[in-house]
């Protein structure tokens, strides 16, 4: 018998592509807010403008369904250094690259550019691991604990939506 009603719940595999939206969206946004007094181009500071207001609106919609997500409340551990930003700025720049890349192997019809990107591919990935097991080890990405995945994301995600530009 199916069960229509409502979940009480996130599903866990939703959760964490969510955790993956607001923590690469909370990284950018933080990134264009502080490049933005930069910008003196008045069109792309206009185009700067509308992403902040753009990713700030998502980061926010988003972090309204975490209540939802499956964990219990955990006490706020906010971080204020720069340190888990600029890891996770590095770890999202190396996962999007392990992800292009991949992408391109599979466009490449030439063997000796093949042979290129697999090589640059194997050292993105392993790059990628030597990131992840630095932020690991420094509590910066609490991957085994989703309760405090969560809430650094809520943290990060906050810090964002705070940051003036």
């Amino acid at each position: 018998m199916e069960n229509n009603s409502a979940p009480e719940h996130l599903a866990w595999h939703e959760t964490l592509d969510m955790h993956e939206l607001v923590a690469s969206q909370s990284i950018g946004l933080m990134k264009i807010k502080k490049t933005y007094p930069d910008i003196t181009d008045p069109e792309l500071k206009q185009l700067y403008k509308e992403a902040i207001n753009g990713l700030s609106n998502n980061v926010a919609e988003l972090l309204e369904f975490y209540p939802l997500a499956p964990r219990s409340p955990e006490e706020d551990d906010f971080r204020n250094d720069q340190l888990p930003f600029h890891a996770g700025d590095l770890l999202a720049l190396f996962k999007s690259g392990v992800r292009n890349y991949s992408i391109a192997i599979t466009e490449t019809a030439t063997p000796s550019l093949r042979a290129v990107l697999k090589k640059q591919l194997i050292q993105g990935i392993d790059t990628h691991a030597k990131i992840f097991n630095y932020m690991y080890k420094n509590g910066f990405y609490p991957a085994y604990n989703l309760e405090r995945l969560l809430q650094n994301d809520v943290n990060l995600a906050s810090k964002a939506l705070n940051e003036p530009f």
